[in-house]
């Protein structure tokens, strides 16, 4: 009787195993994040660059790590329990702690210098010189101070927080699932890309760099909201590459893939995104191209690093949707 039943004890526990590990990809996107960040922020509590954070600053950055980490490790277990369909928190939860990652990225940079030291600037300002044979992000707005333009391209810009959330959420209405969860893992391998390049490579941004202008393009009301959002959440050493396009293209682009309407509906504010953080002073003529760049590298090895099956036969699959790229 003991011989019969340890087979079946045996499977049991291999099954429970397999679902707890269970991990999508946007599940090992995240833990991969997490690991890599923790060993910046041990660094940085060594006094790397002289930027050690305050202990309420290494709380709440450890803090939020451990929630990524936690919703990570449970997704499969959620998955699993509701069949894939229906776990609507196990597919967003990037969307619940990528904000409090974002914050880390400026606490980290900023520290105990307080954010008064523009690391890597004046390189990316050599750049620019090199590529455009000026400062784009201090001569534009001044050269063509257009209250039109200003108008049209800060819009452009505020739309940024509702376009990248669209993109997977008009594909989840629509019904295509496998559409937005690869939306989703997209996004979000944009974002970490772009966060652990920030912790690396802190630039500040002209924003920082110079004052900006008195002129008839920042008296438009959308440009003075950009200007206030950027004062209060902005995270200092976020400017290369740009998130804001890259996350835009990335976005647009998998919108298109599930829906061509949603996708072309999407691309009219990408546009405008791209130019604004260079014309609002936001960004340096670099950072856009920089952004630009990570959107293209998403985009070509989403499908790559998507395209295995999940080891829970009944956990959703995080990969390429086979048949979703009719279109709308």
């Amino acid at each position: 009787m003991t011989t019969a039943e340890a087979p079946e004890s045996s499977t049991t526990a291999s099954v429970g195993t397999r679902r707890f590990l269970g991990l999508s990809a946007l599940d090992r996107l995240t833990l991969l994040y997490v690991a890599a960040a923790s060993v910046l922020l041990v660094a940085h509590v060594a006094n790397w660059r002289d930027a050690r954070p305050t202990r309420w600053e290494t709380e709440f950055l450890i803090a939020s790590h451990v929630l990524a980490l936690a919703f990570a490790l449970l997704a499969p277990r959620v998955r699993t329990r509701y069949r894939g369909e229906d776990s609507f928190v196990a597919e967003w939860y990037p969307v619940i702690v990528m904000m409090g990652l974002y914050a880390g990225v400026g606490l980290l940079n900023t520290g105990a210098g307080g954010g008064t030291t523009i690391a890597f600037d004046q390189i990316v300002q050599r750049w620019d010189l090199a590529i455009f044979g000026r400062q784009i992000s201090y001569d534009w707005i001044r050269a063509m101070p257009s209250p039109v333009l200003s108008w049209v391209l800060h819009l452009s810009y505020l739309s940024y927080y509702f376009l990248v959330i669209s993109a997977p959420a008009g594909l989840w209405l629509l019904g295509r699932r496998r559409a937005a969860r690869q939306a989703i893992f997209a996004i979000s391998l944009t974002f970490f890309a772009c966060y652990l390049a920030f912790l690396l490579f802190p630039v500040a941004g002209p924003l920082y760099a110079w004052p900006m202008p008195d002129n008839a393009a920042t008296a438009v009301w959308p440009a003075r909201v950009v200007r206030v959002l950027l004062e209060r959440g902005d995270a200092w050493g976020s400017a290369f590459p740009s998130s804001h396009v890259a996350a835009s293209v990335v976005a647009s682009i998998f919108a298109f893939r599930g829906s061509r309407k949603l996708g072309l509906v999407l691309a009219v504010p990408t546009v405008g995104i791209v130019f604004a953080v260079v014309y609002g002073q936001i960004h340096y003529g670099v950072d856009a191209l920089g952004g630009l760049a990570v959107g293209l590298v998403v985009w070509a090895a989403t499908p790559r690093l998507c395209r295995g099956r999940c080891p829970d036969a009944d956990a959703i699959v995080h990969c390429r949707p086979a048949g979703e790229r009719h279109a709308a």
